[in-house]
């Protein structure tokens, strides 16, 4: 994917989408390297490459290098050497609150961080911010709106930044789940309004106001999928999953839909999508949920779903199930689909909380083939705790984030990297955007 592309009649942005994981012609090894950092508490929500810095976010407040035993108090955010794994200490946003997103500037000197803080560097910066590469000071100039509740997700395209969150106002402005602002000044962008509404009751009563928990972008900055905790957008009927189209005008609801979603799952979730993520060709994406285990449900599957013609009733490609155990998240590489949350087991529709029938063993993160659906071989292990938070797929690897410290039987508190084979590694890498590797 070429960093620029034209606009086709105005349909498009004067930039792509950035991509946020990577194309792999293979799987990546299931030996994790030895020279990442560990973050000693918390959750490590976000991982994202910018150059050769890779950024750590969540709810961390300590680090340490690998092979140290000198503790670092830098919470939620922090910078290291993507090749050697190096804390950089000179890196200090000091946010007050847990990051959950991030997302590359379009300059490769800065990055937008959102989540639930309320300052960044001692100065008031309500869940949106955009701060310096390699400072982690503000970017002066970028003042987006406040927004009342947390974000989740961010993604760049074009000039816009869309962001989901739990949010229900954006500068005082009804604006519930999604927004966007203007990637440079920060400026409210009221062309991405698609008025999520009708937040799901469970048959218990239970409840939670709308909110985008997760979204994606094609890499032609066309399609965006978001999923979350709604029962309709912009007036119509889209349980948990929709998407829209986008164009340098802004954003409309497409008629791509499914009902697959509207069925409830645990009497205590009234929404339980977790992640989305759109395929290197950007024809198909798949969805990771929690929920239970409910016979003729998604509940607690990653689900794969091509785009096609934009009509009603689609169904999944494939579903793989867990047998009543969650997934966080998933990172679609081309080569393979992987998937993390605190599940025990893959290929297991007949699994009640159990092994049921074929179920095979992938504790805490495992690969499904692309096509067949099935678990691939790759079985790397790690403990599963609240689960596998974060999968992201660099030119050289897979990078981990979640809330545990063991991987593979090794000690890797909270963050690991599975690189590809060196071989492959060394290739040209054409589908990703030079920006994203921009020092």
């Amino acid at each position: 994917m070429a960093a620029t592309i034209a606009a086709v009649g105005g349909a498009l942005p004067t930039t792509p989408a950035l991509a946020v994981n990577a194309p792999h012609t293979t799987m990546v090894g299931a030996d994790p390297v030895d020279w990442t950092p560990h973050a000693l508490d918390g959750t490590v929500n976000r991982i994202l490459q910018i150059g050769n810095r890779v950024y750590l976010a969540g709810t961390f407040t300590t680090v340490r290098n690998a092979g140290q035993s000198a503790q670092l108090a830098m919470p939620r955010l922090v910078a290291l050497d993507a090749t050697t794994g190096r804390i950089d200490t000179t890196f200090r946003p000091r946010v007050n609150g847990a990051v959950r997103a991030l997302a590359a500037a379009p300059d490769g000197r800065s990055l937008y961080v959102g989540g639930a803080f309320t300052t960044v560097g001692g100065v008031a910066a309500s869940r949106l911010a955009r701060i310096d590469a390699a400072t982690g000071a503000r970017v002066a100039g970028f003042t987006p709106p406040a927004l009342n509740n947390q974000v989740n997700d961010v993604r760049l395209v074009g000039g816009r930044l869309v962001v989901g969150g739990a949010f229900q106002t954006v500068g005082g402005v009804t604006r519930r789940g999604l927004t966007a602002v203007d990637a440079t000044t920060g400026a409210a962008d009221p062309s991405v309004d698609l008025r999520l509404a009708g937040p799901r009751v469970t048959s218990s009563g239970a409840t939670a106001p709308v909110k985008v928990e997760a979204l994606d972008v094609s890499p032609d900055g066309r399609k965006l999928v978001l999923a979350g905790n709604f029962s309709t957008v912009a007036g119509v009927a889209r349980h948990q999953l929709a998407v829209a189209d986008l164009t340098a005008a802004g954003a409309t609801l497409s008629g791509w839909s499914t009902d697959r979603y509207q069925p409830p799952c645990a009497r205590t979730m009234p929404a339980y999508l977790r992640g989305v993520d759109i395929a290197p060709d950007g024809s198909w994406f798949v969805v990771v949920t929690t929920g239970g285990p409910f016979p003729g449900t998604l509940c607690d599957t990653a689900a794969r779903f091509e785009f096609g013609a934009p009509t009603g009733g689609k169904q999944p490609t494939w579903a793989n199930y867990t047998g009543g155990d969650t997934l966080l998240s998933v990172a679609v590489t081309g080569a393979a689909v992987y998937v993390g949350g605190h599940q025990r087991w893959l290929d297991n529709p007949l699994g009640r909380n159990s092994a049921g029938a074929g179920a095979v063993s992938r504790p805490g993160i495992g690969a499904i083939h692309p096509t067949t659906g099935r678990a691939l071989p790759w079985n790397p292990t790690k403990a599963r705790g609240v689960g596998t938070a974060e999968l992201y797929a660099t030119d050289r690897g897979l990078w981990v984030g979640s809330d545990t410290e063991t991987f593979a039987r090794e000690y890797h508190a909270r963050v690991a990297f599975l690189p590809l084979p060196q071989a492959v590694r060394g290739a040209p890498e054409p589908a990703r955007p030079a920006l994203i590797g921009a020092a």
